[in-house]
């Protein structure tokens, strides 16, 4: 997970205590990966190719250069990145 999932997720502003702790929890069993220099390249990359958000950016440019999948409620905002893996949590949740 990238260290931007952990504060964007956490750092929500309408995040109840319930989902707050249950995040914590789930957090602790995720290995949790730094924003390195080459996170950083690749986000600039993504960004001057594309309008998006830098937090995407980093989201999306950690999945590639870890070369795991996103999983993401919010896959639009994903699709147009070439070779990047997404798993959409609503159709994960749908049973699709």
């Amino acid at each position: 997970m990238s260290a931007i999932t952990h504060l964007e997720v956490l750092g929500y502003h309408q995040l109840t205590p319930k989902d707050k702790e249950y995040f914590i929890a789930f957090f602790e069993n995720i290995k949790m990966i730094p924003v390195k220099d080459e996170i950083i390249q690749k986000s600039i990359e993504l960004r001057q190719s594309r309008k998006m958000s830098l937090g995407d950016a980093i989201i999306a440019a950690t999945a590639l250069t870890e070369n795991i999948p996103l999983l993401t409620a919010n896959s639009k905002d994903f699709q147009h990145i070439e070779d990047l893996k997404l798993i959409d949590l609503k159709t994960v949740q749908e049973g699709n």
